[in-house]
């Protein structure tokens, strides 16, 4: 057989890549029915333009013609990008940070990927709440270990007791998204200390500390005047792995990093590993010039009222509709409950929204089944375009 007999069949399942289809299908849809017409809520690929610092300093960099300006540099990034970093979480965190917990990556999911290249052995799990972002399992994976999924409470806050019955002495890490993508859940400063207690309660009974894996991306998109919780003060074998992919609408510009708490002990083994899984993963180091970008300008104001207004306009277009969801405190996705008539079936539900050519991500790929995702990071315009949409597919169920 020419590839892997995991890789075939996982590619070719039913819920492989289902998101990038929909984001794949839309774009056929909208040559064919035209761009106003395609309600795309598929793929959270952030709309904003960047921040006019981060604009200027990529066009200001881009003219420079230094020798080796975009030439390879140590493996763990820059050392002024590493310390810009440093400082952008000491801000975030609440305590000092040193350019030496950094490690630069090509994005979070890059960053997602070193740290479990360096922390799992075959046979380890990494337990997440559910839902979660649909590439954990496969990153997971990579490594040899398994993902432990632990369903949230009807809140989509996490179930700590749950979650406490699920770490084994196999258990790596906990890793947790907040705000959480699909659910735009945030994770109180209360329940971070007690997930904290719960894993040095583990950690001592079975001599092997988790590591508390904090996937970020959405931090500053946050509503109603909440604050993301940090997780440095309250344990110390914790790590913060970002990107510049949301809050500076670079997606594709695949530039991130991880940070290792200070305190951790192991600190200084743990960011050696993120360092060498960054050479041998093959990613060698991450992309020179936006190390340079977002060492120049991590503190430059963005503006996400945009999104907190097209979530409220399409909150009102599904409670009119009659479509159950949970409120979004944080990223742009709103998370929706499949209508009774489709019981816990999302993946046919979200077919059945695309004859009214509207494009959902079925929840299955998320981990939790019955319910589908809706990213807001779309057009105004589109959202309000949307409503007939809405209401002709509810109408006719």
């Amino acid at each position: 057989m020419p590839i892997s007999p995991y890789i075939k069949e996982t590619m070719t399942s039913k819920g492989a890549g289902v998101i990038r289809k929909m984001f794949e299908e839309g774009i056929k849809l909208k040559s064919i029915h035209g761009d106003e017409n395609v309600f795309d809520f598929s793929l959270g690929n952030p709309d904003l333009d960047p921040p006019a610092k981060v604009a200027e300093s990529i066009e200001k960099l881009a003219k420079i013609r230094e020798k080796n300006f975009h030439g390879y540099m140590p493996n763990a990034g820059y050392p002024f990008a590493r310390e810009a970093m440093a400082q952008k979480t000491a801000k975030e965190q609440g305590v000092p940070v040193q350019g030496d917990c950094v490690v630069m990556s090509v994005g979070a999911a890059g960053a997602i990927n070193a740290l479990l290249k360096a922390i799992l052995s075959p046979g380890d799990n990494v337990v997440v709440p559910s839902p979660f972002f649909t590439e954990y399992r496969h990153y997971v994976r990579n490594f040899g270990g398994t993902l432990i999924e632990v369903p949230a409470k009807s809140d989509f806050s996490p179930d700590v007791e749950a979650i406490k019955k699920a770490l084994t002495p196999e258990t790596a890490a906990l890793l947790i998204n907040s705000p959480n993508n699909p659910t735009g859940r945030v994770y109180s400063e209360d329940e971070l200390k007690q997930l904290a207690d719960v894993l040095t309660e583990h950690g001592k009974k079975c001599r092997r500390m988790p590591y508390l894996i904090c996937d970020e991306p959405y931090r500053a998109i946050v509503y109603d005047g909440i604050k993301v919780a940090p997780a440095f003060p309250v344990y110390p074998s914790s790590v913060v792995v970002t990107s510049f992919a949301k809050n500076f609408s670079l997606p594709g510009e695949r530039i991130g990093y991880i940070c290792v708490n200070p305190a951790c002990p192991d600190k200084d083994d743990l960011v050696s590993a993120c360092i060498f899984c960054t050479r041998i993963l093959g990613y060698v180091n991450a992309p020179a010039l936006m190390q340079r970008v977002v060492a120049e300008t991590w503190d430059a104001d963005a503006d996400f009222s945009l999104y907190k207004k097209r979530r409220d306009e399409l909150v009102s277009i599904l409670d009119d509709v009659g479509i159950e969801h949970a409120n979004p405190e944080g990223a742009f996705y709103l998370w929706c409950k499949v209508p009774e008539k489709y019981g816990d079936d999302d993946m046919a539900f979200c077919d059945y929204m695309k004859k009214y050519l509207i494009l959902a991500s079925p929840g299955s790929a998320f981990g939790g089944k019955g319910y589908f995702r809706l990213a807001y990071c779309v057009s105004e315009q589109s959202i309000i375009n949307s409503r007939k949409a809405f209401t002709a597919a509810m109408k006719d169920l």
